[in-house]
């Protein structure tokens, strides 16, 4: 099993019409791969996903391998609403390239699939059948549906169950997670303000879309915790909650894009329905990125 620890991005998918733009997405990861960071999420939340067809998807895959480094860890977002897709899309991003899956938790009936032993059933039948180690994706906010860490536990006895990217917020969970899973199990938090009092219980590290934006600062913050210099870090974590209220919290991928923008990379619009900032807004943006030392 690799390992998974360290500071991941979940990358945006970037747009040219009414098209993806595989090559402004290699532009993006060679200026990612300039930092230390432990690997790439392609086709996770902050990629827009549901917004893609397969086509699409692949066309993304393809780039994002031939742009990552070996040494840097691939995940692929593979998550459907049903088990059969997944295994299919799970199939697929293997054979592109991948190094692992993040398979989101099927939620569109809600009712039916809240109950632990629909999720323990499906997660266990996607690791049975995928090539490559999987990771659960666990984001209430988004599916209504949250992965408690009992049945985290009940999921993560499967040898090809690599780990977790908890997007609850909730670090009382996440450090029930961590006690009750073995040792092998990566949790990974994904939201930038639980990195740090994750890391001091024991986290992996973080898939972390404010990561997009300031990728070093986070990958410092990892590694001043993991030496023990915790003042250090919470300084670096301070200053960027600024952003991550300012930008991420208050305008979601749209801000994320337009900060991108702004600092070099491709950002572009979103896929609508999902809004794009302009005018003002990106005004905003700027002075929070300046004010949190990233422009």
């Amino acid at each position: 099993m690799p390992s998974f620890e360290g500071v991941f991005i979940p990358v945006t998918t970037p747009f040219a019409g009414d098209d993806v733009a595989p090559v402004r997405l290699a532009e993006n990861l060679q200026k990612w791969n300039a930092t230390p960071l432990a690997g790439y999420v392609v086709l996770g939340s902050t990629g827009e996903f549901p917004m893609l067809n397969e086509a699409e998807r692949d066309r993304l895959l393809v780039a994002a391998r031939e742009a990552i480094p070996r040494d840097r860890r691939f995940l692929a977002g593979t998550g459907t609403h049903s088990t059969l897709n997944t295994i299919r899309q799970t199939k697929r991003a293997a054979a592109l390239g991948a190094d692992a899956a993040l398979v989101i938790t099927p939620h569109y009936f809600t009712k039916a699939l809240a109950p632990a032993a629909a999720q323990v059933r499906h997660y266990l039948a996607v690791a049975d059948a995928s090539p490559i180690p999987i990771m659960l994706y666990n984001f209430p906010l988004n599916t209504g549906i949250n992965l408690d860490a009992e049945t985290v536990a009940k999921i993560a006895i499967h040898p090809n169950v690599c780990g977790i990217k908890d997007s609850s917020g909730n670090i009382p969970q996440a450090a029930q997670i961590i006690d009750q899973t073995p040792k092998t199990f990566y949790v990974l938090v994904g939201a930038a303000s639980a990195l740090l009092p994750s890391l001091a219980i024991g986290a992996a590290g973080g898939v972390l879309a404010l990561g997009l934006i300031a990728a070093g600062e986070f990958c410092g913050v990892y590694a001043l915790a993991k030496g023990g210099r915790w003042d250090e870090a919470r300084e670096i974590a301070r200053r960027m909650t600024v952003a991550e209220r300012g930008i991420g919290g208050r305008y979601g991928i749209g801000g994320l894009k337009a900060a991108l923008d702004l600092q070099g990379f491709f950002g572009g619009p979103c896929r609508a329905p999902l809004g794009t900032p302009d005018g003002d807004t990106i005004e905003d943006i700027k002075e929070v990125l300046a004010t949190a030392g990233l422009l």
